[in-house]
């Protein structure tokens, strides 16, 4: 990620023309995932062309903004000055989005309740223009 806003407590990315949905439409409620619109696979990071067949049709799709945790580890380092400790970072398998796996935090929760194959669900904070997507657990 890119950026740094004194305002936030973590880094944030730069907004361009490719990921500006993706990071922004959490302020509808909305996890954009760009979706080709020619073979219907989705690609994440977003791209101006698709990863599996180089159609450039592709646009941000809503998806359920739901998933299960692939992995995840707990961190301790002070990657960022505002950050607070621990906190967990996560790879996140979305439902509905073959393929794409989010690296993200799950919050909500004391670290050590965290587990592999943990049902999440999106939870957007805002930082300014930016909606960064985390995930809490589901009850």
């Amino acid at each position: 990620m890119a950026g740094y806003n004194t305002a936030s407590t973590r880094p944030l990315p730069r907004l361009d023309a490719d990921n500006r949905a993706f990071w922004t439409g959490g302020e509808v409620g909305e996890l954009r995932i760009h979706q080709c619109q020619d073979c219907k696979g989705y690609v994440h990071p977003p791209r101006p062309v698709c990863r599996h067949c180089l159609s450039d049709k592709v646009a941000p799709v809503a998806v359920a903004g739901t998933g299960v945790v692939d992995t995840f580890t707990v961190n301790h380092q002070k990657w960022f000055p505002a950050m607070e400790l621990p906190f967990v970072i996560a790879r996140v398998a979305l439902d509905g989005a073959p393929g794409v796996i989010l690296t993200t935090n799950i919050i909500g929760c004391e670290v050590d309740a965290v587990d592999i194959g943990d049902r999440v669900r999106v939870h957007f904070e805002q930082h300014g223009d930016v909606w960064l997507p985390l995930f809490e657990k589901v009850a």
